[in-house]
Formats: structure tokens, C-alpha cells, sequence
């Protein structure tokens, strides 16, 4: 006797289709599961055998196999305990099977025949609908995420009974729906707003102009100068995710197992500040089966850096390639998969090992040496990729004793997305989507600078040995400036303000 169920497995952010054939076979009881299952797979066989005994349903007696389809792709969770036990009971007769093979069905069971939540449910309801199934079956948890994907049912259950009646006509459950209008909305707020910061006009400028135009900004400052408050309040002044972005960002937290019970799309963008005791592995992605990690975490959003050197210096060069590229590549001995990284990175760091270097009230009691070994943990390439480096000097008692109402990140983030709009208008129909992104091709196109901005450029470059990587990343800086003051042309003073913004570069010999 054979059954055939369709369940899905997670390939990276992405799902697979997978049929699970169950085969009953006389000899002596033994149960196997093949297809390249991991340990929760093959252990499936336990909770299956006593979640049918519990639920009612008798455990057949015979040779049992299971086999996952196709079976040269990993298969990892508990997700495949509900279409095993169902292709058993198809196998028995106990489930008709019409309906089989037009659900996808997922959940893992509890021995007492409940479902319990599983990841990546969203990934899998999109795989369920490009193949033109009529639904999904799994468990409530998992209800609203999956309902975000219109056109095919869901259907939200919470134990294996329930299931049998359903696929056998005799309990009709209605699909869950979500209003996903209300959900973009009610999930784009955040807590923080830039009124609360007192004084820093000039890094509230430069986090202006980064969040125009998608740059990567490092602050140095002094311990309590506002580097974190003001990192934490970037996502507010970033333009609104657009769906796309929405979900393909719910996508890596459903697959990380990261997704908040009941959260159905992730509508506010994403703010991931790691610890600086970090591995490569936690940073980038990775391990014996491949997960997101903190950077992937962070796609369409901000990733902070506090503490910059303080993170091992192998941590930070892997940051490279997801930095230029925007997404992540992990290849292991079966399989390759490619993490979306598209982020903005902000990093803060203290100008030298006590953090008082250049205060005018703290003495820094550093030596040159200390100052170079500390300030040399993070390598030039990596600074090259860092659009704007500015410096956050502590807050005077005057600003701090204001009382009157500083700018919101309401009104900024009004001039951001005028910006943005600018940009997208310059590069509609291609694959850049701001300033930041830009090729030489695209510099060449689209950043005319007058003569004045041209020869300040020169004077300053052949002066300070900018780096041609550097050259362009100023050019960039100054486009976004220029869109900002509604400019077609970058203008002198657009090159002077992007010039500003390269503090560390300025101090060199």
C-alpha cells in the first residue's frame, strides 16, 4: 500500500516542493525514513507512532517506509511529522485521497496529536502557490505568516484529528484571511524619533544624507556623546518598506525561526546591533546546515557596529563582499546557498583606546602608539567601503538644558524620500535603487560636476591620496547632496559637504 503527500523544504530563504511517500510492506514492524533526513527527521518516527496512538488511530503493524522526494536535498525540522502520519493513515485507508494532492501540509506534531509552529512557513506558502496548489494545511501559529501570500487557502489547524476530518470532507474549516493593509500599517511604527536628541546638527545632517542615499556611515566620538541614540533612530527616517521588501525580509526571520508568534509581516525596517564578541559565522551565515546571520538579518534595514574595533578583525573582513555585493554566498560540500544582505551599515567607534583623544575636558592619556594600534584594527579596504565617516563631539550642557523641540524624524524623513523618489525617477529600469549602489558606469552618467566642484575634487585627492574607491564614494556622497537641494548638477559646495564627511581620510599625513 503507497500514499503520496506534498510537504516542502526550506533551500535558504527559498522553499522546495517534496513529496512524501509512505510505503506499507508486510514483514516485521520497522519504521525508516530515507531522502537525506537530518536527526528531527529521522526522529519524526517516534512522535508520529505515538501522536496516531494518541489521537485514536491505529498504528500499523508493517514495514514502514518513508521516503522524502527528491532525495538528493537536505531535509532538516519537524515540519514533515504531519504528512508522514497523514500518508500513513492514506496508506490504511483512513484518508481519502482526492484531496492529498492539492494541499501542502506541514506541521510538526506533539505526542498527544497537536501542531506545533514551524519555520519558514511563508517561503513554503509562496512555493505552494507558484505551484498552483489549492492550499496549505499547518498549524495556527503559523496561520497569519502564511496568510500574507494571497490566492490559496490556508487552513489552520491544531491537531491531527482535525486534519483527517478536514481532508475527508467532514469538518469544513474556513481559511484564515489577514487584512494586509492593516498589517503594513499597524507595523511600521517605531518607538524613537530624532526630536529626542539634543544638539548634533552636523551627524544628524550626515545620518540625512546616508539614509538618502543608502550610504554606510561611521561615528567617532567620545563615550555618551549620542552615537547610539542616534544610530537607533536611522530606521525612522529610512523611506517605508515597499511589500516586496516586506516580505522577503519576513522570509529570513520565518526560516531563522526568528518570526514573534502571531507576527504576520514584518512592515518596520529591521535593526540588528550584534555584540562585538560575534563570530564570522553568527556575522555572515553559516554553519554544518546554513542559516541567515546577523547581516542577512538586516536586509532592508540597519545594521550598527557599536564598539567597531573591538570586533575581531576576521569578523569584519568577511563584511566585504556582502557590503559591495549585497547578498551573502555559503557554499558547503552539498549545497550553495545565497543569503539578500542589501544594508546599511552604521558603526561607532571611540577616537582612541580611553576615548578622550582631542576632548576639552577629558584628558587621553593614550600614546600615539595605542592610538594607531587601535585605529589600525580596522583595515583600509573596509573603511573604503564606508561611504561617510564623521564625528560626534559631546554634548555641551547648552544642548543638553534646551528645552525647545529639536527637528522630528517625521519632517527628515519627508526630505529622505523626496530624495529617494529622485532616484528611483534616475534609475527606473535598472538594478540600482539608490546613490549608493552606483557602478563607475553609472557615476559617469549621472554625476556631472561643474568645473569649481571638478578642480576641488582634483586638489583634494592628488592631496590626501584618496583612493579611486574613495574618489567615487565621495562623488556618490555629492550626488545625494545634490538631490537634496533638488540639484541636477553637483555643484562645488556639494563636493566640499561630501568631503566633510570623509574625517578619517582628512587626518591623514
Amino acid at each position: 500500500m503507497l500514499a503520496k503527500v506534498l510537504s516542502s523544504a526550506l533551500i535558504g530563504i527559498d522553499a522546495l516542493l517534496v513529496d512524501v511517500e509512505v510505503d506499507l510492506a508486510p514483514g516485521l514492524p520497522a519504521f525508516a525514513t530515507v531522502g537525506l533526513p537530518d536527526g528531527a527527521v529521522k526522529e519524526s518516527k517516534d512522535r508520529v507512532k505515538a501522536a496516531l496512538k494518541n489521537s485514536g488511530y491505529d498504528f500499523p503493524a508493517r514495514r514502514i517506509t518513508a521516503n522524502l522526494a527528491p532525495a538528493d536535498i537536505k531535509k532538516e525540522g519537524a515540519a514533515f511529522d504531519l504528512p508522514i502520519s497523514i500518508g500513513i493513515l492514506a496508506a490504511t485507508g483512513v484518508v481519502k485521497t482526492p484531496r492529498l494532492r492539492e494541499y501542502l501540509l506541514l506541521g510538526e506534531l506533539s505526542l498527544d496529536g497537536g501542531l506545533k509552529a514551524i519555520r519558514g512557513a511563508l517561503s513554503m506558502a509562496v512555493a505552494a502557490k507558484r505551484a498552483g496548489l489549492a492550499g496549505v494545511i499547518l498549524p495556527a501559529e503559523n496561520a497569519s505568516e502564511a496568510a500574507v501570500v494571497e490566492g490559496i487557502d490556508i487552513i489552520a489547524a491544531t491537531a491531527l484529528s482535525q486534519v483527517v476530518e478536514f481532508l475527508n470532507g467532514r469538518d469544513g474549516i474556513d481559511p484564515f484571511a489577514v487584512d494586509l493593509q492593516s498589517l503594513f500599517t499597524s507595523g511600521c511604527e517605531y518607538g524613537e524619533d530624532f526630536s529626542e536628541v539634543k544638539g548634533q546638527e552636523h551627524a544628524k545632517r550626515a545620518l540625512e544624507v546616508a539614509a538618502s542615499g543608502g550610504h554606510n556611515i561611521l561615528m567617532i566620538g567620545p563615550p555618551g556623546s549620542g552615537k547610539t541614540m542616534l544610530a537607533r533612530r536611522i530606521p525612522t527616517i529610512l523611506p517605508r518598506m515597499s511589500f516586496d521588501e516586506a516580505i522577503e525580509t519576513t522570509k529570513i526571520f520565518s526560516v531563522s525561526g526568528m518570526l514573534e508568534s502571531g507576527r504576520a509581516l514584518l512592515a518596520a525596517r529591521p535593526f540588528r546591533s550584534p555584540h562585538h564578541t560575534i563570530s564570522d559565522v553568527g556575522l555572515i551565515g553559516g554553519g554544518t546546515t546554513p542559516k541567515p546571520g546577523e547581516v542577512s538579518l538586516a536586509h532592508n534595514g540597519v545594521l550598527f557596529l557599536d564598539e567597531l574595533p573591538e570586533f575581531k578583525k576576521n569578523v569584519l573582513e568577511v563584511l566585504r563582499q556582502p557590503l559591495e555585493d549585497g547578498r551573502v554566498t555559503i557554499s558547503r560540500s552539498l549545497l550553495t546557498l545565497t543569503y539578500p544582505s542589501r544594508v546599511m551599515l552604521v558603526a561607532a567607534m571611540n577616537p582612541c583606546p580611553c576615548g578622550y583623544l582631542a576632548d576639552p575636558v577629558h584628558p587621553c592619556v593614550c600614546t600615539p602608539l595605542a592610538i594607531h594600534r587601535y585605529r589600525s584594527r580596522i583595515s583600509g579596504p573596509l573603511l573604503d567601503r564606508i561611504d561617510i565617516h564623521i564625528e560626534v563631539p559631546a554634548v555641551t550642557y547648552r544642548d543638553l538644558s534646551d528645552r525647545g523641540e529639536a527637528e522630528s524624524s517625521r519632517d527628515i524623513a519627508e526630505r529622505v524620500a523626496r530624495s529617494r523618489k529622485r532616484q528611483a525617477e534616475r534609475y527606473q529600469g535598472t538594478r540600482v535603487h539608490c546613490n549608493a549602489q552606483m557602478t563607475p558606469r553609472f557615476i559617469k552618467k549621472f554625476c556631472e560636476l561643474d568645473s569649481a566642484g571638478s578642480r576641488m575634487l582634483e586638489l583634494v585627492t592628488d592631496r590626501l591620496g584618496f583612493s579611486a574607491r574613495t574618489y567615487n564614494r565621495i562623488i556618490k556622497v555629492a550626488r545625494t547632496i545634490a538631490d537634496l537641494s533638488d540639484s541636477e548638477q553637483i555643484r562645488e559646495e556639494h563636493i566640499a559637504e561630501a568631503i566633510q564627511y570623509r574625517s578619517l581620510d582628512r587626518k591623514a599625513p
